[in-house]
């Protein structure tokens, strides 16, 4: 997480002639629940890494945050340690939720301003699902079926086959451009890593780095996926993370493609903690 982009150095004469955002006021409690949510975010990408692995090695265990969240409830106390989990998330979106309507950073430009409010706004939805799913997994009320209701739903509309092809290439253009900004490594820009030392801003770097190419390569499947079943007419095929792994263990070498993935999501989990430890508030 943490993609949006940050200007400083402004001059007086352009901020002069262009509105410039507020950072949302000091909130120390805010803060503290989005760091919080981010080291559970790491949590849940080491889950879901370990998943992955065991389907590498031919399990099949749900390999996404339902099952990482369904593993952790079957262990003692694992329900109350799933509700924690859910308001982790929960936080985070309070978090992206400010930022959204305040923005997180003086910002000039209004393009790079409202990209930024577009984005805090997605990251909203994200970890608002996220939190509901981590509370009905808590209560016991199963994890769903992923994107299969939804396409089913929308293949019986004329315009559902269409609809489902357009999102599902819309996610699939996301993900390269996550992970082509995760390879240029754009996300240094939201920490403070003046502070670290040079051998932990190196790993944070790398672990960021491979992480969200790793995270690309998951969530750009999952576009195709999605349009596969809105031209195949096909709901079953509209499925998240996990159908998306799996995929990639069905390939040619795809257990070894597997593992890869698995471990740059295990390195986006590591990066989550320096996320949560050095984020610029």
């Amino acid at each position: 997480m943490g993609l949006a982009e940050h200007v400083a150095g402004q001059g007086a004469g352009r901020q002069a002639n262009h509105e410039v955002d507020e950072p949302a006021p000091e909130d120390p409690p805010v803060r503290l629940g989005a760091r919080a949510g981010l080291v559970v975010n790491g949590i849940m990408y080491l889950l879901v890494a370990w998943l992955a692995v065991r389907v590498a090695l031919g399990d099949q265990d749900r390999a996404d945050q339902a099952g990482a969240l369904q593993t952790l409830a079957r262990e003692p106390g694992g329900r109350v340690l799933v509700l924690l989990v859910g308001a982790g998330f929960a936080a985070v979106a309070l978090w992206r939720a400010r930022e959204a309507v305040w923005g997180s950073s003086p910002i000039s430009r209004p393009s790079l301003r409202w990209r930024q409010r577009l984005y805090s706004g997605s990251q909203v939805v994200g970890y608002a699902a996220l939190a509901m799913l981590a509370f009905r997994v808590a209560w016991g009320s199963g994890a769903g079926n992923g994107g299969q209701g939804v396409a089913a739903w929308l293949l019986t509309l004329r315009i559902g086959p269409p609809l489902l092809v357009v999102v599902g290439i819309s996610v699939a253009v996301a993900a390269a451009v996550m992970a082509f900004r995760g390879w240029r490594m754009d996300f240094a820009s939201d920490l403070d890593l003046d502070r670290a030392s040079p051998a932990v801003r190196a790993v944070a770097e790398r672990c960021g780095q491979f992480g969200s190419v790793a995270r690309g390569i998951a969530f750009g499947v999952i576009g195709v996926l999605v349009a596969v079943a809105g031209l195949r007419y096909q709901p079953a095929k509209a499925e998240g993370l996990d159908a998306a792994l799996k995929t990639l263990a069905g390939q040619p070498y795809g257990p070894l493609l597997l593992g890869i993935v698995a471990l740059g999501l295990a390195s986006y989990g590591v990066f989550s903690f320096f996320d949560a430890r050095y984020h610029r508030f």
